[in-house]
Formats: structure tokens, sequence, C-alpha cells
């Protein structure tokens, strides 16, 4: 079967490069839209076309065209990445990026890692992170940790902001519909001089329906509200220096349910959370370019309360409290030599966290788990060479060392090449490297689960690719293919202690097409094969797949603008079946979630240069699915919204 899905890509990408490079090959004058950049496969600003990296662009136009309400919802129909959401608006909302556990995808805000130091995990939870003020998105797929330490087995998602420029402008908008929900979002940015500034303040609000699927009978609405501000300011000192100020805050109540499945509904459960980040960044040019420096410091914290107290059918009574926050230095040189960029950077890591855990029953006992406030750290040292010898070879190595406070050193490596036919318009690509997640504090110092002579978790991992660009980049259809193997991946022992015992693999295929062959008419499809593993020798479910990965998951965006002021968009998303468990029963038994297929509208109408409406209708038709057993997803859901520049 694996081998039926690799086959059937590979003819799909030979019909694409064969049908179409027969008709450009005679054209020697192609011209190549080299205008594409991005910074998150090598730390330092490259044309798109020349990385060897699986890289995609999210940016500000596709943000525009969607009119999603938050990340989340962007990531979506993105190629080799799978979601689950456990609930209404405001719970659980996860992604997993090559098929890797959601806490090893590392997620950068603005140069901020955002995973979450009080979470065991080091997860990021997507939940309230909305899109405003968001100018592009970049999802770097594969290990990661050479230039970005811990937590990047996965790969990176790094969402950066917008910065202002030109004279002030201020934007108004507000948006409802289903649900009860309503958003309002308010913004300013501009420059003065040499003093650039962009100001983001948004609420949410919505009454939402049952977490807790309503098919077993679950009534009781969750509803969630958040305020959000995003800000960025920079000021130009010199031609040659900058300095930038990111600062970023998120306050959220939402109501949760206690499980899935048959009297899920919790009416007292409350999930309370609060992250404030800053980072100051500033850029040094010397000897004409030929040595760049970029040195940074950012701190985040983030404060997460959960409590519920007991109900007809749960007797038992929580409160719970995870704070933790993490300080970050870091600085990078960039030398340029003939045919070479050259990176030396150096940055260090304090994370701290403290948690306080209570639960009574009267029929199960109390248990108090008080984790004393700990901290650890990590210094880190990598070099890159980036080597461009020519038109079309360009190719990328780095190796780094780290030093953490608790486990020792770890050693991690990446090599990334690429070759371009620049008459027909192929590039070859290919990379490898490996990867290491840090213990969680959680992990290690807990009193009942902790284990301090852990080791970190580790993968390595390759993937190679095909990439077509056809009609002077009119369309770009391309194929990769991945293999990781993660080793040392933390477990239980019989006693419940945290040790280095799992392994896993998850490989698969990736196949996208792009295409503008129309005026006015921009589409994109995308294939992911996954093929997940447990490797994990004392595990019930040992060559079984990982949960929650779907096998196949489609992606397909449409967007046509016409009478210059009206833009549709058309979002399909296929997902087909995954494991899951029912923990509703015991012993707990393993189950398959069915596919599904959504399918999202969004239509925008531009009265006037300052004034734009749009309406959006997401799962057009009502389709019922769960990404997680037991929990809800929405229904057919309507929105209306108006947007106003001044």
């Amino acid at each position: 079967m694996y081998l039926n899905k690799v086959f059937l890509s590979l003819v799909l990408l030979i019909f694409f490069t064969t049908s179409f490079s027969i008709a450009q090959q005679a054209d020697s004058s192609r011209i190549f839209n080299m205008s594409e950049v991005v910074v998150t496969a090598t730390k330092t600003k490259i044309p798109l076309i020349e990385a060897a990296s699986s890289i995609t662009v999210i940016d500000s136009a596709e943000i525009a065209a969607l009119n999603k309400q938050s990340v989340f919802g962007l990531l979506k129909d993105q190629y080799g990445v799978s979601f689950t959401q456990q609930g209404a608006p405001g719970s659980l909302s996860y992604v997993y990026l090559r098929g890797a556990d959601p806490g090893q995808t590392l997620v950068l805000l603005d140069g901020i890692a955002l995973n979450m130091t009080n979470d065991p995990d080091n997860t990021f939870d997507f939940a309230n992170l909305p899109v405003e003020n968001i100018e592009r998105i970049e999802i770097l797929r594969g290990p990661q940790s050479t230039l970005y330490g811990s937590n990047a087995l996965g790969g990176v998602i790094n969402i950066i902001t917008r910065e202002g420029s030109g004279k002030p402008k201020f934007f108004l908008s507000t948006e409802g519909g289903s649900y009860n929900s309503y958003r309002a979002d308010a913004g300013l940015e501009g420059s003065l001089d040499q003093f650039n500034y962009s100001l983001t303040l948004s609420r949410f609000k919505t009454d939402g329906f049952s977490s807790a699927s309503s098919k077993y009978g679950n009534t009781e609405k969750d509803g969630t509200s958040n305020y959000n501000i995003s800000s960025r300011f920079g000021e130009a000192f010199a031609s040659n220096f900058n300095v930038n100020f990111f600062v970023h805050f998120t306050k959220a109540q939402t109501a949760l349910d206690q499980h899935g499945g048959f009297e899920g509904d919790d009416p007292t459960y409350v999930y309370n959370t609060e992250e404030q980040s800053y980072r100051t960044e500033g850029k040094l040019s010397l000897f004409g370019g030929l040595w760049d420096q970029s040195f940074s410091s950012s701190f985040i914290r983030n404060v997460r309360k959960y409590n519920f107290d007991s109900t007809l059918f749960n007797p038992a009574s929580s409160t719970s409290l995870y704070d933790g926050n993490k300080l970050d230095f870091s600085w990078q040189n960039n030398i340029r030599l003939p045919s070479n960029l050259v990176s030396l950077g150096v940055d260090e890591e304090n994370e701290t966290a403290i948690s306080n855990y209570i639960y009574n029953s009267s029929v199960y006992g109390n248990f108090n788990s008080i984790f004393p406030q700990n901290s650890a750290s990590t210094f880190g040292i990598y070099l890159q060479d980036q080597l461009d010898p020519g038109k079309n070879f360009f190719s990328s190595f780095g190796i780094r060392y780290d030093k953490h406070s608790r486990f020792g050193s770890v050693v991690t490596y990446r090599i990334a090449p690429a070759y371009i036919f620049w008459k027909t318009g192929t590039k070859i690509k290919a990379t490898f490297g490996t990867a290491f997640k840090a213990p969680s504090l959680f992990y290690l110092f807990d009193p009942a689960y902790g284990n301090m002579n852990l080791k970190p978790e580790k993968s390595k991992g390759w993937d190679a690719g095909i990439e077509q660009f056809l009609f002077h980049d009119m369309l770009d259809a391309g194929i990769n293919y991945y293999d990781n193997y993660y080793t040392d991946l933390f477990g239980f022992d019989n006693n419940f202690r945290t040790i280095n015992v799992d392994k896993a693999e998850t490989k698969g295929i990736e196949l996208y097409l792009s295409a503008k062959l129309i005026k006015n008419l921009d589409m994109r499809f995308n294939y992911t094969y996954t093929d997940t593993k447990d490797l994990s020798n004392n595990s019930p479910d040992k060559n079984l797949p990982l949960l929650r990965r779907p096998k196949d998951k489609v992606g397909f965006n449409a967007d046509y603008v016409f009478l210059k002021n009206i833009n549709t968009n058309i979002e399909i998303i296929y997902v087909g079946e995954r494991d899951d468990k029912d923990f509703n029963q015991y012993p707990v038994a393993r189950v398959k979630l069915p596919a599904y297929t959504l399918v999202n509208l969004s239509v925008s109408y531009k009265l006037t240069k300052a004034v734009l409406f749009y309406w959006r209708i997401d799962n057009l038709f009502n389709k019922y699915y769960e990404d997680v057993l037991g929990y809800a997803t929405p229904g057919q859901s309507a929105y209306f919204g108006i947007k106003v520049n001044f």
C-alpha cells in the first residue's frame, strides 16, 4: 500500500513535469520570480527558490483572502500539517508537523519561542492566537535543532508581524456570527522619519457549544473570551544600525468539559490563561555589509489556572496553577566570503516553572501535587556555511553544540543541498539532519513523575524532493519524501516515573501544486500521506500508528477576483481516518475516527478604498466529525464582518 502511494505520487509529478516542460524548453529567456524571500530556513534572508528545505509561506494576501479568525485556521490546509481541537473555540488546539508530537514543533512569534515552559510536553496551544497584525507565516519542516536548539524535531512554525511604514494608517474591524460570536480589532501603524510602529488590539468572545459532543447527550455550552495585544516598534539609529522591540499579550477565559463522550458536561470547569512576551532585537552591519550582526533578548511568561467543582456526574473538585517563564539571549554573526555566507551564533536559554495541583474526591480520594520552583538553562553555539559557488548549486551545512544544566551536552547537525536546472525550471533538493528536545522541568523535577537523570529526546531525519516551475512560475509543482526516526522519547516506568524508553518513526509523501494560469485566479492543491509507527518495545501499541495522525490529507484552495472589487475564496480540507483511544472504557481500546471533508467559503466586497465587507461560511455542508474522540467540532457556521481603513 505504501509503495503504491509512492508510485502514484511519482507518476503525478512526472505527468506535471513532462506535460509542460517541453513547451518551455525552447524559451531561453525564462524569468523566475526571485522576489519571495524566506528567513526561517537559514536564519538569513534567501530567495525561496534557492532553499533546499521544505518550506512554505502564508503571506499577507492569503491571510486577507481567507478571513480566518485565528492562526490555527490558517495552518489547517497546509501540506505536512495535521491538527486537533479538543472541543469548542478556546479549547486545546494542537498542530502535528510531519507526524511529530505537538511539543516537538518549535513555534516562534517574532523570534520569541512560544512553547510553554510550564507544560509537561512544552507544547504550544494555538487556541488564542489571532491573525490581525500578522504579515506572514513560514512553515519549515524536518529536524531543525542546528539553528534553533530544543523542540525543533518536527520543524519550525515562524509567525512574523507587520512592520509599520509610511503615513499613519488606522483600521477598525468587527465580525459577528454563529454561536453568538463577535470579534473586534483596532490597529495603528506607520513610520515617522527613522521610527516605525505597529500596534493591534483584539477582542474575541463566543458562547460556543458543548465541548463534549452533543452526539452523546451533552448540551451545556462552553464559551470563551480573550484579549490580545500585538505591537512592534523600530528605530534606525544609523544606516547600518537598527533596533526593534516587540510586545505581545494574551488573556483568555474558557469553559471546558471533563472528557468527551457520555456525561461529559461540566458547567463548573473553567480555564484561565495569561501570557506576556517581550523581545528586543538589534541589527548592525559593518564593512559594507560583509559582516552583519544580530543580537536579541526575549522574555515570556505563561500562567494557566484550572478549576472545577463536584457535579452530578463528577464527584470531585480541583484547582491547579501552572506558572512558567523563559529568558533568552542570542547573538548571530553573518560573514560574507566569496561564494559563502558563514553564520556563527551563540544563545542561552533560562527557564523556570512552578505548579500546584489539588484534587479532592469523595469516591477516588484526595491527591495533591506541589511542584516547587525549579529552573534549567541551556547554552548553545552553532556554525553554518551557505555555499553558492555558481548559478545552479546552493547548499548549507551546519553543526551545533548545546550544554544543558542537567543532562549535559548534545551535538546536532544538518546539510541541505539544492540544484536548479534553470533551462527547464527544475529543482532537485535534499536535506539530512538531527534534532533534540530537552526534558521539560516537569519531567525533570516533579516529585511524583520526575527524573533528574533524563536524557533529551532525539531524532534524525531526511527528505528529498523535486520541484518544477512552469510557464514563468505561473505553475509550481513539487513532491517531497521524508523519513524521521525518534529515539529516547519520554515514557513512564511501572511507578509512573519518567524515563527515556519510547521510539517512533514517521515517513511520508507531500505533493503540492500551485497555479495562476488564468487571470485573477489562484489555485493551490496539496496531498500528504503520513505513515507513523510506535516502535517502543514495551508499549501495547508497538508497530501501531501514532494517535490522531491521518494517513491521508488533502488541501485545496481557490481564490478568484472579479469586477476588481469582489474576492471569492473556497477552501476544501479532507482528513482521512485516524486512530484514537476510548478512555471512557476499561480496558482502554483503540478506535478509528472516520474520515471527513470540510468546505469553507469566504467572499469579500470592497465598497470603497477604505471600506470592505466580508462573509464567511465554515463547514458549508454541516459535516459532523471529531478531531478527538468524544469532543465536538463546529457545525455549519456563518460570519459577517466589516473592515474600515483610515
